[in-house]
């Protein structure tokens, strides 16, 4: 696992990059607001329910939640499952709300 920080995030979407976010945040907060990750909350991936990102494993996986804790968990989780290239988001959704600022 990787860090990435908002700002490299931010640059990267605003490029154009196709990128493959994971927001292990629960449903309720992604609804409240979310920047367009795949929501998979961390209890699913905790629990090994990835299959839908099976395809991903040699792939940059790019997770995402409220403040980063639950982000470096899941991409702990997945590394332990094959995962080669997980960032985590530093400082999650907070951080990118306060950029925005």
């Amino acid at each position: 696992m990787r860090l990435i920080t908002v700002i490299e995030l931010q640059e990267r979407l605003a490029k154009g990059e196709r990128l493959n976010l994971v927001d292990v945040r629960e449903p309720a907060e992604n609804l409240e607001f979310n920047i367009g990750g795949e929501l998979i909350p961390l209890g699913k991936i905790k629990n090994m329910e990835v299959d839908q990102l099976e395809a991903l494993k040699s792939e940059e996986v790019i997770c995402y939640c409220r403040s980063g804790n639950r982000s470096g968990q899941a991409c702990l989780i997945l590394d332990m499952l094959g995962f080669t290239n997980t960032k985590n988001l530093e400082g999650g959704m907070l951080a990118w709300q306060q950029l925005k600022k």
